[in-house]
């Protein structure tokens, strides 16, 4: 199994043999998405943000785009004492992608539609922000469609010449009404809206403040509150919203931290570490 024991830091003068290690499965790298274990932990923080720990002491979380190289990461253990890990986290060159043909009004959209957008942002923002109960992560993740990538996560995005946010997921393009399959099981929290830069979009939380994203859809084949499978088909490939072709923009967050979704596809301790 491929993770790393990492010695906690507990004070400045115990040294690293002495002190307890916690698991950790996954890349510590700007974008990336990790496991750990830590059967003393109650609770993690990392950048301020708090994270659940399961009762057999597995926590998830994901480093941002921005994450310093040099972090800390803390945990409470079950007398309320606070401990800390020292992380180096790698840190990502991005890619530079530059897209064309993006009708004007979707890269610089004026006062007409300032409503819809933040319509948008505010159903996304509360979806992203969900913390719902459950596991589901555990069962794994798919990919939930094949076909060309034809943007990365990370990139800087520069729409008609217009510089703008970097790129919060990964698009696979495919033909329009491909079906799209959901990566992992979980409760549909938000489905349809045809939002002005998403178009149709469906997000599916996995528990533990953990959702999948998939965006530009043609239709959608679910409604917010469906629990479903791995697999199912929830919706089609489109060109809906700010898109120059049909594709998927599939996307991934936890805590309201965007990370590289494939990430979920190649963790190795999603159903827990060998002992």
């Amino acid at each position: 199994m491929n993770y790393r024991a990492i010695c906690l830091t507990v004070s400045a003068a115990l040294l690293c043999s002495q002190a307890q290690a916690m698991d950790i499965c996954g890349e510590l790298k700007q974008g990336e998405f990790i496991v750990g274990k830590d059967l003393s932990a109650h609770e993690v923080i990392f950048d301020d943000i708090k994270y659940p720990v399961t009762e057999d002491g597995l926590f998830i979380l994901a480093f941002a785009r921005e994450t310093p190289k040099k972090s800390k990461l803390y945990y409470t253990d079950g007398s309320g004492n606070k401990h800390s890990v020292d992380l180096i986290i790698e840190q990502t060159t991005w890619d530079v992608q530059r897209i064309d043909g993006v009708p004007q009004q979707k890269v610089t959209p004026d006062t007409t539609h300032d409503a819809e957008i933040q319509r948008e942002r505010k159903d996304v923002g509360v979806a992203l922000k969900t913390m719902e109960p459950g596991d589901y992560w555990r069962q794994g993740f798919i990919l939930p469609l094949t076909g060309r990538i034809s943007g990365t996560f990370g990139n800087y995005r520069i729409f008609n010449g217009v510089p703008r946010s970097p790129h919060t997921g990964v698009d696979i393009a495919a033909p329009e009404g491909t079906p799209i399959k959901a990566a992992g099981a979980g409760k549909v929290i938000l489905a349809g809206g045809n939002y002005f830069y998403s178009g149709n979009m469906v997000i599916i939380d996995h528990g533990q403040g953990l959702q999948t994203i998939y965006a530009h859809l043609k239709n959608t084949h679910v409604k917010a509150g469906d629990v479903i499978k791995q697999g199912d088909i929830i919706g089609t490939v489109g060109k809906t919203g700010r898109a120059t072709g049909p594709h998927l923009h599939w996307g991934a967050s936890i805590n309201n931290i965007r990370f590289r979704p494939h990430a979920l596809l190649e963790t190795k301790c999603l159903g827990g570490f060998d002992d």
